[in-house]
C-alpha cells in the first residue's frame, strides 16, 4: 500500500513540477530553468545526505555497470522535455502522453529484462491496458 501512495504522490509532484518549471522557463530560458531544477535538487540531496545518510560517496565508484550512473544526465533531459511538452501541449495533455510513454517503456524494460531488471513474461492484458490508455487520451484530450 505504501508503494501505491508514494507512486500517486510522485505523479502529483511531477505534474506540479512540470507546470512550475514551464513558468520559470517563460521568465528565464530553457537551460536556465533546467539548470536551476538540477542545482536545487542537488542542494536538497546534499542537505538530506548530511542530515540522514552519511554513507560514503566514494561507493559510487563501485557501481557497475557504469552506465547506471547516467540517471542524473537523463534527469536533466527529463526536466527539459517535460518543460517543452507542457509549454507546447498544456499540462494535462503532456502529462497523459508522458505517463503512457512511461508505461510503454517500463513494460519493454521488464519484457526484455533491460538494465538489470528481472525479465517478465509477455502479457496481453498489459498491452491491452496500454492500448486503452492511448484510446483514453484520444477521447479526453484530442481536438
Amino acid at each position: 500500500m505504501v508503494g501505491w501512495i508514494v507512486a500517486l504522490i510522485s505523479g502529483v509532484l511531477m505534474s506540479i513540477q512540470g507546470v512550475l518549471n514551464t513558468e520559470v522557463t517563460k521568465q528565464t530560458s530553457l537551460w536556465v530553468s533546467t539548470g536551476w531544477v538540477q542545482l536545487s535538487a542537488l542542494i536538497v540531496c546534499i542537505t538530506a545526505w548530511l542530515i540522514r545518510d552519511r554513507s560514503s560517496v566514494t561507493a559510487l565508484m563501485d557501481v557497475s555497470p557504469k552506465y547506471m550512473l547516467l540517471g542524473g544526465v537523463i534527469g536533466a533531459f527529463i526536466t527539459l522535455t517535460v518543460i517543452v511538452s507542457m509549454d507546447q501541449l498544456g499540462p494535462a495533455r503532456a502529462a497523459q502522453l508522458i505517463v503512457v510513454s512511461q508505461i510503454a517503456a517500463a513494460y519493454l524494460i521488464e519484457l526484455f529484462g533491460l538494465f538489470g531488471v528481472d525479465k517478465a513474461n509477455f502479457q496481453w492484458s498489459k498491452v491491452l491496458g496500454l492500448g486503452l490508455s492511448i484510446i483514453g487520451i484520444m477521447i479526453v484530450k484530442w481536438k
